[in-house]
């Protein structure tokens, strides 16, 4: 059984105990195989008292993604603010390889563990608001550094430009987190992949300076 909780501070850690408990095992079991039993064994409580935070197991996995996905938003915020478009186009890629890098096993359930897709009408995250979604976030960032001129000219549609960068950003932090120990592989350093990968992004997509 749980401990007794009497404050709302108490029953926020209790939550985020079972949450955190049920993102351990989607990620390594498959959101499929975990039942509420299993979520409640793993962190010694009985199944009815898991009842009591969460009504079912798709009410805990939506809980654990939102969760995890405002974590994410919040991460990336600051990176808004700057003002010149090139710098928080740069910026913002290396925050994201931060947060996932330094949160592997959030990373992991929000871009890496089957699970259904988000519906926005269920959803308590506000879709396209920047406050709350990194998607919108990254769509922002590139669309003002279009608008900006700071793509290539033949660059003409900024969400396609946004997914690519994604897609690029998700797979070094896929290999960093799932391979990274892997003895088969040659592993240049960290740093340096992830510094090729931004050189890249930048001599593909972003137009030579004009010299005057």
């Amino acid at each position: 059984m749980p401990p007794k909780v009497k404050t709302e501070a108490e029953k926020l850690a209790m939550r985020n105990t079972i949450m955190d408990a049920a993102r351990e095992l989607f990620i390594h079991q498959g959101v499929e195989a975990v039942t509420m039993r299993a979520v409640a064994q793993r962190v010694g409580f009985s199944a009815t008292s898991v009842y009591l935070y969460f009504g079912d197991k798709e009410q805990l996995l939506r809980a654990v993604v939102e969760a995890d996905v405002l974590r994410l938003a919040e991460a990336l915020k600051s990176t808004l603010a700057l003002s010149d478009p090139t710098e928080r186009f740069i910026q913002f890629g290396r925050q994201y390889v931060q947060f996932a890098l330094t949160n592997p096993n959030h990373y992991r359930m929000m871009f890496m563990t089957k699970h259904s897709a988000c519906d926005p009408t269920q959803s308590s995250i506000e879709q396209h608001n920047p406050e709350q979604d990194a998607y919108a976030q990254l769509i922002s960032v590139v669309t003002h550094a279009w608008h900006a001129g700071v793509f290539k000219p033949a660059l003409t549609d900024p969400v396609l430009i946004a997914q690519t960068v994604w897609a690029a950003m998700h797979g070094l932090c896929a290999l960093e987190i799932n391979m990274a120990d892997d003895a088969w592989i040659n592993w240049r350093p960290l740093p340096a992949r992830i510094q090729a990968m931004v050189n890249m992004c930048m001599t593909g997509l972003i137009k030579e300076p004009t010299h005057e």
